[in-house]
């Protein structure tokens, strides 16, 4: 069966398909929330964190960005441990709320300037349950649609929950961009900063009545008829082969999936803006052309994931990642300096190309990423054991890799030392993965 034949299985009248629009909305929800902050991390720097050194202000931006992922494994750890004890669908339903409640709350934050040292305190209180919230959501809803997806094609099924990062990066990032466009710098630090946050509220009862909608999946009903609901976090660590299937995905799939994610996603816009110094509003159009690339790159690497399996398909993300960031960064720099200095419009074309080949990396490892984050586990354990390493993966590793590569840089006065982190990172993750990481796209989901 090819990609067509797959999408017009989808476009079928039936359950799977209402499933997946109501879970990808949310996860949607859950990234556009996520990822406007970290968009707007350059504005926040001088409202709550004022300082007569930029980089400092940038630094305590990005640490209250990276504050929400390092929390995350803690929501993971609660709310995957419900998922298991009381099913996945009543876990979807407080995690969405408490990110939608979290988000449109910043929108009403006063400054620095109004409130003092109560507004930094207060926007790290809502970023932490922003935290919270995005680990019981992302893993959870993995397990949740693959569960849903049947036995066959479920690579290209799922692999749609993996573009609403980028969707979520493109939205906050086009809206940004227009209230740029429309209002005054002026307006904008004042009030348009905020508009983004509102939005929320809107998305938030949308997402709310969709999920209301949803049933539990047949894998955690059919499992509950059998056996008594409970959690299973301690067991997950008494059992070594789980043990050791958690280690591997924190390791080779949900950290190397994580930092590419941030290196192609996030650091990428705050390179080319900050150390760079290209113009804002250019870099944002980049970055919507970066988020176009994505989506069929992830669509094609989950359905490839169906052809030929996970594993090759994941470490060949791996292996170019750790090939081509390095050189990556080295031309965008490069090629970034050249069209400030001569406005060659041609560079365009090329700096486009670096963003592509980076997004080919980053999707190949997370279109497969969805179904393989739940076949790794069974039934019984799935939702607690895949979220806690994935969690504790995208939160230590990949939302803090901003602020480590930043601070690498200013540590040792360059633009690139601190992207050697990501590249020695993803090296190992290939190494480890080409020797220990199981193939799982033929295993039944119901065991």
């Amino acid at each position: 069966m090819n990609i067509i034949n797959n999408l017009e299985e989808i476009k079928k009248p039936h359950s799977y398909r209402k499933v997946a629009i109501a879970t990808c909305f949310g996860t949607f929800l859950e990234w556009y929330d996520f990822l406007t902050f970290a968009t707007l991390a350059v504005v926040f720097g001088p409202l709550f964190f004022p300082s007569n050194d930029p980089t400092a202000g940038l630094l305590a931006s990005l640490a209250t960005f990276g504050v929400g992922m390092v929390v995350r494994p803690i929501g993971a750890a609660l709310f995957g441990s419900m998922g298991d004890r009381i099913g996945r669908k009543p876990v979807f339903m407080i995690t969405i709320t408490l990110m939608g409640i979290a988000t449109v709350s910043v929108g009403f934050l006063p400054t620095y300037e109004q409130a003092g040292i109560w507004a930094p305190i207060l926007l790290v209180s809502l970023r932490l349950l922003q935290g919270l919230s995005a680990g019981g959501e992302i893993g959870g809803s993995a397990v949740y649609l693959t569960e849903h997806a049947g036995d066959t094609n479920r690579g290209f099924k799922t692999s749609f929950l993996q573009l609403m990062g980028p969707l979520g990066i493109l939205v906050s990032t086009m809206q940004i961009a227009l209230l740029q466009h429309w209002l005054t710098m002026d307006e904008f630090q004042a009030w348009g900063w905020r508009v983004p946050f509102w939005v929320s509220l809107a998305l938030l009862l949308v997402a709310f009545q969709a999920r209301r909608a949803l049933e539990e999946t047949p894998v955690f009903t059919e499992l509950s008829k059998h056996q008594k609901a409970e959690s299973q976090l301690a067991n997950n660590f008494k059992d070594p082969e789980i043990r050791k299937k958690m280690f591997l995905l924190f390791f080779c799939i949900s950290s190397s999936g994580a930092i590419l994610f941030f290196c192609v996603q996030v650091y990428t816009a705050i390179f080319l803006k900050t150390a760079v110094n290209l113009p804002p509003q250019f870099v944002d159009q980049l970055s919507v052309y970066t988020a176009l690339a994505l989506f069929p790159l992830i669509v094609f690497s989950g359905w490839l994931s169906d052809k030929i399996g996970r594993k090759p398909v994941i470490i060949s993300g791996l292996l170019l990642g750790a090939l081509f960031i390095q050189p990556a960064f080295m031309m965008l720099e490069n090629f970034g300096a050249q069209m400030i200095q001569t406005g060659n419009q041609s560079l365009i074309f090329k700096i486009t190309l670096v963003l592509g080949v980076l997004s080919i990396a980053l999707a190949f490892v997370v279109g497969p990423q969805t179904a393989f984050l739940a076949e790794l586990f069974p039934a019984r354990n799935r939702n607690s054991a895949a979220t806690l390493p994935h969690n504790l993966a995208a939160g230590w590793i990949g939302g803090m890799l901003p602020f480590i590569v930043t601070m690498i840089n200013q540590r040792w006065n360059s633009n690139m030392a601190g992207l050697w982190y990501p590249t020695a990172f993803l090296g190992l993750s290939a190494l480890i993965g080409a020797v220990y990481l199981p193939e799982t796209f033929k295993i039944n989901l119901d065991k």
